[in-house]
């Protein structure tokens, strides 16, 4: 490993005398998704001066979860640390070992809040996990709990969906072949904090807290985890109510850039409407990329990765909370 890289990774632990609830809160998975690592930063400064108490359980913090993407200031630093993210016995890259000292972490924990950002506008949103079940996909013994955690969050727009999207994106590029990385055509390849937090006992939520510079992000993050804190009676602090009308999407596909000269047709931001034939983009020989269905564009990412995810489709769920 280059002497350039980062050598460890830092976390920040607060264990009350009185027993209760292990929370990991997560910033920067993503090195140029700051506004969680903004907020920790503020809940520590509050912790460590006594302005804000802890009184039981443990809460650990990660400031910035991957080093190297925060270091150059970029989504990541070798490959997506958020997606495949499972113990590698014989790691390839810098986000492979940080894997395998996160992974551990996790599996410490029985509750877990990963703070992220996105690149086009729009407002703050949840990304929920599946109904209990014992599926192969994505098993899940925790769904009451995690969806009370959402309605507490304060955004009014909850996504689901996310493992039985990447599936199908996952057998696309195995019958394509338009991957351009080995990680890309692992059908773990959608796993990431949350989903292997759910794997392993626990029920967590990954919060888009809104666009990368967004002055708002950082706040919203903060009164997430103070959310948390109260929801789980860790801190002496009222819980404000859920939201109300939340809308929830279903994620059905996710739809990748097979070429750098790949276009939108407009600057699309997450939860524009679709309508069905509508032209999202054009692939670089001319190509358009149409809706099959009424209903939603999330995560557009006009800079992806060839072989990366370009967009995700949504439909509106059936689901409530």
């Amino acid at each position: 490993m280059s002497d350039h890289f980062p050598s460890f990774l830092q976390r920040h632990q607060y264990a009350a005398l009185e027993p209760g609830p292990r929370l990991l809160v997560l910033g920067a998975v993503h090195g140029n998704e700051t506004c969680g690592t903004q907020a920790i930063a503020r809940l520590r400064e509050q912790l460590d001066s006594g302005q804000l108490r802890l009184q039981r359980g443990l809460l650990t913090l990660v400031p910035v979860t991957n080093p190297l993407a925060y270091q150059k200031h970029q989504r990541q630093g070798e490959r997506n640390l958020n997606r495949n993210l499972r113990p590698h016995p014989a790691p390839a890259n810098f986000e492979d070992r940080l894997c395998n000292v996160l992974c551990p972490w996790i599996d410490e924990h029985e509750v877990l809040l990963d703070l992220h950002s996105f690149h086009t506008g729009g407002v703050p949103f949840a990304m929920l996990g599946p109904l209990d079940n014992q599926d192969a996909v994505e098993p899940f013994a925790h769904a009451a709990a995690e969806q009370r955690m959402v309605a507490h969050l304060g955004c009014k727009r909850v996504v689901e969906g996310w493992m039985t999207a990447y599936v199908r994106g996952v057998e696309r590029r195995r019958q394509q072949g338009h991957a351009v990385s080995p990680d890309l055509l692992d059908r773990q390849y959608g796993v990431g904090t949350t989903e292997y937090a759910r794997s392993h006992g626990l029920y967590g939520v990954t919060l888009e807290c809104g666009q990368h510079d967004d002055p708002q992000a950082p706040a919203v993050a903060y009164q997430a985890i103070l959310q948390t804190l109260s929801l789980h009676g860790m801190i002496d602090r009222p819980l404000q109510p859920p939201a109300d009308d939340i809308q929830i999407i279903r994620l059905v596909d996710v739809i990748d850039m097979a070429h750098p000269d790949d276009r939108f047709v407009r600057e699309w931001a997450s939860f524009d409407r679709l309508r069905a034939g509508e032209v999202i983009g054009h692939r670089h020989d001319g190509r358009p990329v149409t809706a099959p269905e009424d209903g939603y564009i999330v995560f557009p990412n006009p800079r992806a990765l060839p072989g990366n995810e370009w967009f995700y489709l949504g439909v509106d769920s059936p689901r409530s909370l």
